[in-house]
Formats: C-alpha cells, structure tokens, sequence
C-alpha cells in the first residue's frame, strides 16, 4: 500500500491561503486540495443554496481526488493547521465516496517532527472510483420534520457565542437550529455522554466544513454512525426556518 500526504490547510474568508502556505512549506511528496475550491461545490442560488461551501459533485470529486494521487491501495494521511476543519472535511468526504483507508494527522503540520519542502510537487495520479454512501447525511426538510424527536440529539459544533446567537461574524442571521446542544469543535476533550449515548447524532456547524471534526472524534469514539448536515446553519438560516438565541 502507498501513503499519500495530502495538504488540506485553509483559513475561512482568506481565498487561496491554503495554497501559499503549502507553497511555502509541506510535508515532503503531499499533495494539496483546497477546502473552498475542491472539496466543496460552488453555492447554489438563494435562497436554497445548500450553505456556503456545499457538497462536491461525485463526478468533480474524483477528478480532484485522483488527481491527489488518491484511488485503489493508496492511504491517505490528511492534515492542516491543528483541527482547523481542512484535514476532517477531507477525511469524511472519502469516506463518503467509499474509499476508507484514510486517516488525520492529529495536530496537523505542527506535529509533524520532519523537514518541510516548499513548491510543487510531482505526484502520481491515481484512479479515483467514487461509491457514494447513503445514510451518512441529512437534509434541511427532514432534519426540520424530526426536531425535537425523541433519540435524536443534534450538535452544533460552532463556537459558543455563535451558538448563542451572541455574535455572527460570517452568517447574515445570528441563532442555533432549535434544540440543538453546543459541543464546540476547537474546544477539545471528551464528548458529552448524552451525545455518545444518543440514538441518533446529527452534527453541524456553519457550512458543514468544522463539523467534521466533530464527526472525526465520533467516530474515534465509536460513533461512525453519526451524520452530517451538510448546509448547517448557513442554509439552514438561508432557508427562513426557525432558530434560537441565548
């Protein structure tokens, strides 16, 4: 089997810094794919857009992916800049696409204890197949049909005061979708037992990205069946649906 590093650094609102700093300097042989531009779609129009950074296309998906140097007995290392969502937003759409030898370098680049090696790099292509999985997502209607319902426990994995409503920087509606509780992605440490416990876990954060962090630590918890609201609350609260403050 083959390892593949591959780069997924970004910073939200900073267009194509991922990009520098693995110019700048990256794991030697590792590949990059950009959070905004290959491991999310282009927003739909409003006011159902599918949120900020919508998922890719299977077809468009593969293309990046391969192009990686990602498909059949390749094992993927992602990594960022310490659990800033790049490296997990990766991890969870392979495995979403079927391609489950992958893993997240904890830490990100900051733990990584060799040389650093700045430019281009020639990587080997690979024949990426995408296999959708079903059952790993939930979509505005329905997730708006069971709020409330017994068993189910939805995570808002944004930081506090957006949870609160107190302060949204990115979002033009400030709020929480009803019910849900906050178990801040950057905040580390264990899970709540009353979300390990839960019948059904349903994860989500403002665009679906930081979210999968949380998903990473569910399912190194023993979660795997934890899903993901892919638009979170940037379509959520595009949509006009109901939320809360405080």
């Amino acid at each position: 089997m083959r390892y593949q590093f591959v780069d997924c650094r970004w910073e939200l609102g900073k267009n194509g810094r991922g990009r520098q700093l693995y110019l700048e300097g990256h794991i030697p042989g590792a590949s990059f794919l950009d959070v905004e531009h290959e491991l999310s779609a282009a927003p739909g129009a409003p006011p159902h857009h599918g949120g900020r950074h919508p998922l890719p296309e299977e077809g468009v998906f593969a293309r990046w992916a391969g192009a990686a140097g990602i498909g059949p007995g390749v094992f993927v290392v992602a990594y960022d800049q310490g659990a800033s969502g790049g490296a997990a937003r990766l991890w969870w759409l392979l495995r979403h696409f079927g391609h489950e030898e992958v893993a997240v370098l904890r830490g990100g680049i900051g733990a990584w204890a060799g040389p650093l090696r700045g430019g281009e790099e020639d990587v080997e292509h690979g024949h990426f197949v995408a296999r959708p999985r079903h059952g790993d997502t939930i979509q505005a209607q329905e997730l708006a049909e069971r709020l409330g319902e017994p068993g189910l426990v939805l995570v808002d994995a944004r930081a506090p005061e957006r949870y609160r409503g107190d302060a949204e920087p990115i979002d033009p509606v400030a709020g929480r979708i009803p019910g849900a509780v906050n178990v801040p992605y950057a905040a580390g440490g264990p899970l709540p037992p009353e979300v390990l416990e839960a019948e059904e876990i349903v994860a989500y954060c403002g665009s679906g990205v930081t979210a999968c962090v949380t998903l990473l630590e569910l399912a190194a918890a023993g979660r795997q069946d934890a899903r993901l609201y892919p638009g979170s609350w940037s379509d959520w609260s595009a949509r006009g649906l109901p939320g809360e403050r405080g």
